[in-house]
């Protein structure tokens, strides 16, 4: 599963919810149905009845959930979906999902540790490499310099002592 948002908050007394998105742009959560509303580890599978922009925020109705009662039972739970409702990748593309749980080796063979999140800086994105010590490094094509999804490695011209 791999978690796109959350349910931030409550909306109305109907059953909508506030969302948190982690798709970009935001409004893209909305393409994606059923969402997997993960509750002590456990998915509950859900419809999107409806969704739209509210202001700032994202608000959401889930087929089923019909006052606000209901509602309430989801506050705070991660929005997940499918591998498989995730558009294929581009050529030399990938989902940050993919890239997490990577071992990442330099190019002269030394292993760095295993990606264990991603980052948005603005300037571009970072990898969070958890090894013996946790490293940042940016997820730019000077510093990648291949990825192997099915061997689980991901190449990296990056000083070891850095």
């Amino acid at each position: 599963m791999i978690v796109v948002g959350r349910i931030a908050g409550l909306y109305g007394v109907r059953g909508w919810v506030k969302i948190y998105s982690h798709t970009e742009p935001r409004k893209n959560i909305f393409s994606y149905t059923p969402w997997l509303l993960l509750r002590d580890g456990i998915p509950h599978e859900f419809k999107l009845a409806e969704g739209r922009p509210q202001g700032k925020s994202l608000v959401a109705r889930l087929d089923g959930v019909n006052d606000r009662d209901e509602a309430a039972r989801w506050l705070q739970c991660d929005i997940a979906i499918r591998p498989g409702q995730l558009p294929a990748a581009g050529e030399g593309e990938y989902y940050w999902s993919q890239l997490i749980g990577l071992t990442v080796v330099t190019s002269e063979g030394v292993e760095l540790g295993v990606v264990k999140q991603m980052m948005e800086t603005g300037a571009n994105d970072v990898l969070v490499v958890q090894g013996e010590r946790e490293r940042l490094l940016p997820y730019i094509d000077e510093v990648v310099l291949d990825i192997d999804l099915d061997g689980g490695r991901m190449r990296v011209d990056w000083d070891p002592e850095f």
